[in-house]
């Protein structure tokens, strides 16, 4: 790295981190306002409370990153424009793509830190939130745990079972308050199952169903058969595809599951209907792409902070503040579009990431053979 590009890292870098230091302050703040009565009417200490908000930074810092670049490129590229230091590496013989090079190699290994943030840390902040601010409101958080689930339906439909589960917790192998019902190829009912808990062994795929009854049917509806273990006894049955976690798999949100338990999500529920596996393929491709909000932010900003007027200067900001500003709204409506299957996922996803890649390019074009923004909007006479 020449000395060069070392001075444009650290005249970066300094209001990089006041940025992003500045965004968390300010998110704390707000935070604070809401969440600050539950603290002190539950006596949380000051343990509790930092624990709150280190487990939302990862989630925090991906919102704050992609911004910050922007914000610290402007101020930083804007004022070595106006001390006509930019000009003089460029007239020292480097083209404005080598003189910028630190900058885009910075960008894209923000945009790995990210990827590595989205991939489990970020997705499980609003979900630890909630867990957390639940804890500190029972101080000693020793109720129930927030994740059970009660009278939940699931349906089997390679197996042709329906369940329905009076309480359990994905991450438990314990149901309680079982009732499966299994049909055949014409959708008639040819066997019930009624048990107090059922108890999957992920070692071997074996359900064990205790304390209940069994009950085999004719195609009419009439019982056949009765096999009472109420008293006591159990039985097992092998074979079954079905696992605790994706009986639960139907009530969860995809926002909330991280980058492994969605592909888990939609390879144990490939039968699903594709409605209602779209808003997790959408998901499962957003997690690809936001990250790359750091490299786009630097490829729209760096052209439009290097300026060669305090007018340009003021219309290369606005421009680029208005353009990254306007990544959020597209995003969200084709991720709207993606989830409820309008648009396949990969494109709802990606769409948005590269069309603003797509501009930041031909923005860097113009800055690079020195034609004039102001141009794109004012017809000459």
């Amino acid at each position: 790295m020449s000395l060069l590009d070392r001075y444009l890292l650290r005249n970066f870098m300094e209001p990089f981190l006041l940025a992003v230091g500045a965004i968390l302050g300010i998110w704390l703040i707000f935070d604070l306002n809401d969440h600050g009565a539950d603290f002190l009417h539950n006596g949380a200490g000051a343990a509790q409370v930092a624990g709150f908000y280190l487990l939302q930074i990862p989630q925090i810092l991906m919102l704050a990153l992609p911004f910050a670049m922007l914000l610290a490129l402007l101020f930083s590229c804007g004022r070595m424009s106006r001390s006509n230091e930019i000009i003089s590496m460029l007239a020292s013989g480097r083209s404005l793509g080598r003189v910028l090079l630190p900058l885009f190699a910075f960008g894209a290994a923000i945009s790995c830190l990210c990827l590595v943030l989205n991939y489990e840390l970020a997705p499980r902040a609003e979900a630890a939130k909630r867990e957390a601010l639940e804890n500190i409101r029972r101080t000693k958080g020793l109720d129930a745990p927030r994740d059970q689930i009660e009278a939940h339906l699931f349906r089997d439909r390679i197996g042709g079972r329906t369940w329905f589960v009076k309480r359990m917790r994905p991450s438990s192998s314990v149901l309680e308050g079982v009732q499966v019902r299994q049909q055949d190829e014409q959708g008639n009912i040819i066997r019930k199952w009624y048990a107090a808990k059922a108890i999957h062994d992920p070692a071997t795929g074996r359900w064990t169903f205790q304390r209940g009854v069994i009950i085999d049917l004719n195609p009419e509806g009439e019982v056949v058969k009765v096999d009472d273990f109420e008293d006591k006894g159990q039985r097992q049955v092998d074979h079954w595809l079905e696992t605790p976690w994706r009986i639960a798999s139907s009530r969860l949100d995809s926002l909330q599951l991280t980058t492994p338990e969605l592909e888990e999500y939609l390879v144990n529920n490939h039968d699903f209907p594709a409605a209602q596996l779209a808003p997790f393929r959408t998901t499962l491709c957003d997690r690809w792409a936001l990250p790359w909000s750091c490299l786009v932010a630097i490829l729209i900003g760096a052209p439009l902070s290097v300026v060669f007027s305090r007018r340009g200067n003021l219309q290369g900001a606005g421009l680029a503040i208005l353009l990254f500003a306007l990544t959020l709204p597209i995003r969200s409506l084709f991720l709207a579009l993606g989830k409820v299957g309008r648009i396949p996922a990969e494109a709802a996803a990606w769409t948005p990431q590269a069309l603003f890649f797509c501009i930041g390019l031909f923005l860097f074009w113009m800055r690079a053979t020195n034609r004039d923004f102001s141009s794109l909007f004012l017809r000459k006479v």
